[in-house]
């Protein structure tokens, strides 16, 4: 009978165990991990196209991160997608000509926001625009752009 209620409590911690780890991979997966900016503040940037940008990506600066995207919008007026970014406070010193892309991380192509730093010496503050920025790249545009140009190749070895 003790031997039994041994075995019971081995079966039930590792299932804990398992439980425990299903749930860190969802968190890790999810983007959940890391808590949220602390003291921050927003920046904003104008891209003509945002692709699979979610909120909760990171933003960051030579790899290292240092804010997350809040909130996609489209401004109306211009056509263009809107991202609010906020940046952790203790990244005060972003230079004003600062530029910003959207990236594309790991195998299975979560984007984030990477800045690019400029070299003045005014820096931005809360609810500065980025002026400078590149959109995503789609890969459906990149792969026609390439047919295209080797059936062109083609057509001239002929």
């Amino acid at each position: 009978m003790n031997s039994r209620k041994t075995i019971e409590v081995w079966v039930g911690l590792f299932v804990a165990a398992g439980l425990l780890a299903i749930a860190m991979l969802a968190f890790k997966v999810g983007n959940l991990t890391t808590a949220d900016v602390v003291d921050g503040y927003t920046l904003i940037a104008k891209f003509n196209n945002v692709g699979g940008l979610k909120a909760k990506a990171p933003v960051t600066m030579a790899g290292v991160r240092i804010g997350r995207v809040t909130k996609i919008s489209f401004d109306n007026e211009r056509y263009m997608g809107v991202v609010e970014m906020q940046i952790d406070g203790r990244y005060k010193n972003i230079p004003k000509d600062t530029s910003a892309s959207i990236l594309t991380s790991g195998l299975l192509g979560d984007q984030y926001v990477g800045l690019e730093p400029g070299g003045s010496e005014e820096y931005l503050k809360s609810n500065d625009t980025i002026q400078m920025t590149q959109s995503a790249v789609v890969l459906e545009k990149l792969i026609g752009q390439f047919l295209f140009s080797k059936a062109s190749d083609g057509d001239k070895a002929k």
